[in-house]
């Protein structure tokens, strides 16, 4: 991972690869064009104030984004001025938006792929600031490369042997942040913090980037065992006998297809002075073929990240921990391998689900909700405060919100709306769904209590309906469906790279660290 540090040292003096600077455009009410963004004042005086005219000279518009490289005026021990788009200057005197300065410093980091050292002078007003960029320049210079393999020693080899081209160049060592003050202890907590959920955040990514046939529900739960003992967590995990002791019959259903058995792994952070639990709940189908309801050809191929819930939730309570929050956070881990074979699930099949409810199988291919339910029965046996589950659960999501936002579905609003405050808040764009009575009829079925699937228009406010009704009385509780924005099929944006992209645990982190502060209701 990227190293970060800070300094208040002069821009001039620092020895490292490139300067990045934020520029921006200008406001039209003022006629002004390209504008340098606050921190890099020393840069623009070292090109005589005229640094945005060069930029401008060179084609840059300031547009967010945009990176645009030129060499280091007279006196500078960097070679390179690396200048990053952050979009229209803010009207207003409140200075640009974490969001926006997250996105800048990760399309920067990215472009110093292969650098050692990068000095980032991007507007710092406060911790706040400081945060976002930190968060971006470790974010965005993230590379999964375990399997870019070139000969004996892999892609360390490869890279010294000039080799695999640009695939081969390893992510930005480290980064200095110029205007975050070593001695702060706003400063030094922001970019502590920052390291270590971005860490994690990297952890989910790595997760949701590796094949299926190397990440097997047991592979998994030995994983997230070991990370977890590492950082003081406690750690169960049931095998496929102690699941079928317990009666889990949706995990255990899913999961009869494959030679790789499911798992149910659940992992307990607790501070001795916490005063309010949440239990996270994530889907873990380490890979879905649909099952027996097979997936037509092209929706196959990167169901390796049919399983980023889980990850998602297994990062959040190893950041909780890291970050010493003063709450009680379980993580459930509802990991299970969807295969079509002769033992497995089939259409009209009957499960008995770890609540006692029966459930009749319409789809195999709708098989999210059957292991997080079994979860979600289960965690509410522990009467948390509030339970909220994370799943790829539902390409109907997709639809309604696009590739880039998650919905959030609830049985209380206040808590619905919250969480959408909070995801916001942290830069994960979400959006409220509603969860209409009208659509439990649809999973009404003669043979059992209910069916797994409902109607076919609004299926991802089905799916949130048929997951509402495990959750223990008198539970909040909350579902994210983040089948959009777990993967990026696409080119790399932002911070946000091609493959897994962490969703959803920057979200849970802000959560829990409310719960820590004594403000959830």
């Amino acid at each position: 991972m990227t190293a970060l540090t800070l300094s208040t040292a002069a821009a001039a003096g620092l020895r490292a690869d490139a300067i990045v600077v934020g520029v921006a455009k200008g406001t039209p009410s003022k006629s002004q064009g390209l504008v340098v963004a606050p921190g890099a004042e020393a840069v623009d005086k070292a090109y005589d104030g005229r640094l945005a005219a060069v930029l401008e000279t060179l084609g840059a518009v300031g547009a967010e984004g945009e990176v645009t490289k030129l060499p280091s005026p007279a006196g500078f021990k960097t070679p390179v001025v690396l200048a990053v788009g952050l979009g229209a200057l803010p009207e207003s005197n409140e200075g640009f938006g974490t969001e926006t300065l997250r996105r800048a410093a990760g399309c920067a980091s990215r472009a110093m792929a292969g650098a050692k050292k990068a000095a980032f002078a991007l507007p710092v007003d406060g911790a706040d600031a400081l945060a976002a960029i930190a968060e971006g320049t470790v974010l965005g210079a993230y590379v999964f490369d375990a399997y870019k393999v070139s000969g004996p020693g892999g892609a360390a080899t490869a890279r010294k042997n000039g080799k695999n081209g640009k695939n081969a160049k390893p992510p930005l060592a480290e980064a200095t942040l110029l205007g975050g003050k070593p001695r702060d202890k706003a400063h030094k907590a922001a970019l502590e913090r920052a390291a270590a959920v971005c860490e994690e955040i990297n952890r989910a990514r790595d997760l949701v980037n590796t094949p299926p046939n190397d990440l097997t529900p047991a592979t998994f739960a030995h994983l997230a065992s070991t990370a977890a003992k590492e950082h003081g967590v406690k750690v169960q995990v049931l095998d496929e006998k102690e699941l079928t002791k317990g009666g889990y019959g949706g995990i255990l259903g899913v999961g009869a297809g494959s030679t790789a058995p499911p798992r149910l792994v659940r992992l307990v952070y607790k501070h001795p002075k916490a005063k309010q639990s949440l239990a996270f709940i994530g889907k873990g189908i380490t890979y879905d073929s649909g099952g027996i309801s097979l997936k037509p050809p092209g929706h196959n191929e990167t169901m390796k990240c049919d399983m980023g819930g889980a990850a998602a939730v297994l990062s959040t309570v190893l950041a909780v921990a890291r970050l010493g929050l003063a709450v009680e956070v379980t993580g459930w881990l509802a990991l299970a391998e969807n295969m079509p074979s002769g033992s497995a699930l089939r259409p009209g099949d009957v499960l008995r689900m770890y609540s006692g409810t029966t459930v009749e199988v319409l789809n195999t291919d709708a098989e999210g909700r059957l292991v997080l339910a079994d979860a979600i029965s289960r965690a509410s046996e522990d009467k948390p405060d509030a339970i909220v589950d994370v799943a790829t659960l539902t390409g109907a999501m997709i639809l309604a919100l696009g590739s880039r936002t998650f919905g959030i579905m609830a049985n209380d609003d206040a808590f619905r709306s919250t969480l959408h405050e909070i995801s916001e808040e942290a830069g994960e764009p979400s959006w409220p769904m509603p969860l209409p009575e009208y659509l439990l009829k649809g999973m009404d079925t003669p043979t059992a209590d209910m069916a797994n699937m409902g109607e076919r228009m609004g299926g991802g406010l089905v799916a949130g309906l048929f997951l509402r009704e495990f959750v223990g009385e008198d539970i909040t509780w909350a579902h994210l469906d983040i089948a959009g924005p777990a993967y990026n099929e696409g080119s790399a944006f932002g911070y946000t790279p091609k493959g897994g992209t962490g969703s959803g645990v920057r979200t849970l982190v802000r959560l829990a660290e409310r719960a820590a502060a004594g403000e959830l209701a």
